[in-house]
């Protein structure tokens, strides 16, 4: 059986991308990360998601990029903006992606790994360059040279079967394969119960993404005042 470390971050790609490695038959490794977010419920959600699924082990990686702050997603400074806006928005977390697909890239190298599975869109994302095609093929290249796999004339391969999907085709897919998409969290702003705020960015690609595909939306929201 092959074996790939798959990035969870307890939304709904990573949730898809896990059920695509299981349903190719691959022994999964689920990795998330604690990295100064201001809420948990992502990696609560990343939990729940990992012992429902049955991957053969879940971690979970504390690094604390809120010290670096930057992000409206890690720094206390920056209020989470309710639409992205002009341009790269201030959800983006500097280096993100590429601390944790070198986390991963590590890990995966200790368990002679095969693949690395990410839930990269780019598509309907927010417009982080860490999304890109481009980005991705040229961490493969640098993983290509970097690893004691590659220069032994094995591969480690990046996957990201969702980078050029829509949000309505990603349900989709998920739902065929049998997510339980309740269980994810996709807000920048849930609760401590992982209640979605429906009205940040992630929320609207989410619940944009449900209608097109004409699948009932299980995401909790938050009451409003």
């Amino acid at each position: 059986m092959s074996r790939s470390v798959i990035l969870l971050s307890g939304g709904m790609d990573s949730a898809t991308v896990l059920s695509i490695a299981q349903d190719a038959g691959e022994e999964c490794y689920a990795l998330s990360f604690a990295y100064g977010q201001k809420h948990d419920a992502e990696l609560d959600a990343a939990r729940s998601i990992a012992a429902q699924m049955g991957t053969h082990e879940h971690r979970v990686i504390s690094i604390d990029l809120g010290q670096l702050g930057g992000s409206a997603l890690t720094d206390a400074s920056i209020e989470v903006p309710e639409a992205g806006g002009e341009g790269i928005p201030t959800t983006y977390v500097p280096a993100r992606n590429t601390v944790f697909l070198s986390l991963g890239l590590a890990w995966a190298e200790v368990l002679e790994a095969d693949a690395i599975y990410a839930g990269v869109n780019a598509i309907d994302y927010s417009g982080y360059p860490d999304c890109r095609p481009e980005y991705i093929a040229a961490f493969q290249s640098m993983t290509n040279l970097a690893t004691k796999r590659t220069s032994e004339g094995k591969t480690l391969d990046i996957r990201t079967p969702l980078i050029n999907l829509s949000k309505s085709e990603i349900v989709q897919l998920g739902a065929s394969l049998g997510v339980d998409f309740s269980l994810t969290v996709s807000c920048y702003s849930a609760d401590t119960t992982g209640a979605a705020c429906g009205e940040c960015d992630a929320c609207k690609l989410r619940s944009d993404g449900f209608a097109k595909a004409g699948i009932a939306d299980p995401t909790r929201y938050q009451e409003k005042a």
